[in-house]
């Protein structure tokens, strides 16, 4: 029976590369939009905004169509809107008269793929029949990572080898991924989520027990621990270590992914003999020393590695927290990974603002920001210290 479900273990693992591709990919572009299309780069930041923007959207809307349709059909529009807006993203910017409204239309088709991704993909793992569930969450995860890695090194390869003005040529490769990967999810087999006879539980249900809410609280931390770093790492490369931008993307931005996924493939091939919630801890408490090399080691080496530090001690986070989930909460269907896929996107968009917000009052001091960051680690102890009191009574 396991050998069946291998398949859509593989499908899935490639589905959280399509989701890699469609949130790292333009982000590569935004000079070269701002250069060819005369868009000024604080529109072209809004992209990014606008990105997340509608996967925040698709995971709310996704609880009301998601049981509806099934999660084949589901998985198979995700894929295709994520083709769909990579292969728009190379004609609409021409064919309007605003290239701007081009770019918006093609991020927003594709952004509804990733969001149902975000939504769709970890359920389905969580459903197929293995021996260690939360191992095969973990490994599951380490394949954004492993994606993001990609997009970036083999982007960049062939921009150098054939320049970055034939990215639209680049863009339709990365579109084949989707398409052959929503292909497979039409053949795959797929375990039912809830036992027969079962229902899922509805939104009202779910806000009714204590433990969903630490759970929201964790997912909004998992979230902002990761991204409060990551999407200031470039930046801390360049003006608070002074390290020059290409070496300090490498080794700030891509080590940090680099060890992210390598965090969560660990706990993938290994997870069965390690207990979930005390890795978890441990992790959290590396967060925090990560941060604190981050803001006060003035040796640039040392903050580019506290920046890799980070990377691996927030890799299990995520898909620790969606496994703690599975097991606390039963019967949680469909809304309670929505919800979770909700709460993290709130903690990645909101990680990095407050560390900004916190930054700009400290005269833009960025290291400071970092350490203020210390709230979302301590508070992610605090929660999985809570979920462990809470399952004996909730």
């Amino acid at each position: 029976m396991k050998t069946n479900y291998n398949r859509t273990l593989q499908a899935c693992f490639i589905g959280y590369v399509v989701q890699a591709i469609v949130n790292n990919f333009v982000p590569l572009l935004f000079l070269t939009f701002q250069s060819s299309y005369g868009i000024s780069l604080q529109k072209i930041t809004l992209l990014v905004t606008f990105n997340f923007g509608i996967q925040l959207l698709v995971d709310l809307a996704s609880i009301g169509f998601v049981d509806r349709i099934g999660y084949r059909a589901s998985m198979i529009l995700a894929h295709g809107m994520a083709a769909a807006g990579l292969i728009l993203l190379t004609v609409l910017p021409e064919y309007l008269s605003d290239p701007f409204a081009g770019l918006l239309i093609a991020v927003m088709v594709y952004a509804i793929g990733g969001g149902l991704l975000e939504v769709l993909v970890s359920p389905v793992v969580e459903a197929c029949p293995t021996d260690n569930k939360e191992k095969a969450m973990s490994l599951l995860h380490s394949f954004y990572c492993w994606g993001h890695v990609g997009v970036v090194l083999l982007s960049t390869l062939f921009f150098r080898i054939f320049g970055i003005s034939n990215w639209k040529y680049m863009a339709l490769v990365w579109a084949l991924i989707p398409v052959i990967n929503g292909i497979l999810f039409t053949r795959v087999p797929f375990a039912p989520l809830l036992d027969d006879g079962e229902k899922g539980m509805t939104v009202a249900e779910l806000f009714k027990k204590k433990i969903f809410w630490i759970l929201m609280l964790m997912m909004l931390c998992a979230g902002a621990s990761e991204q409060a770093v990551s999407q200031w790492a470039s930046t801390l490369a360049e003006k608070s270590f002074g390290i020059n931008k290409t070496i300090g993307d490498l080794a700030g931005p891509m080590a940090f992914a680099i060890l992210m996924g390598s965090s969560r493939a660990f706990y993938g091939k290994f997870g069965d003999k390690i207990n979930l919630e005390r890795f978890m801890q441990y992790s959290a408490i590396l967060c925090m020393i990560s941060y604190l090399m981050i803001a006060f080691i003035p040796v640039p080496t040392l903050g580019i590695l506290g920046c890799a530090v980070c990377g691996l001690s927030v890799g299990i986070m995520w898909p620790g927290t969606f496994s703690m989930a599975a097991a606390s909460v039963k019967r949680g269907g469909t809304a309670l990974f929505a919800l979770l896929a909700l709460a993290g996107d709130v903690g990645c968009s909101s990680g990095p603002t407050y560390v900004g917000m916190i930054s700009g009052v400290l005269n833009d001091n960025l290291k400071l920001g970092i350490f203020a960051a210390l709230v979302f680690p301590a508070l992610m102890i605090a929660g999985i210290k809570m979920i462990g009191r809470l399952r004996k009574y909730d």
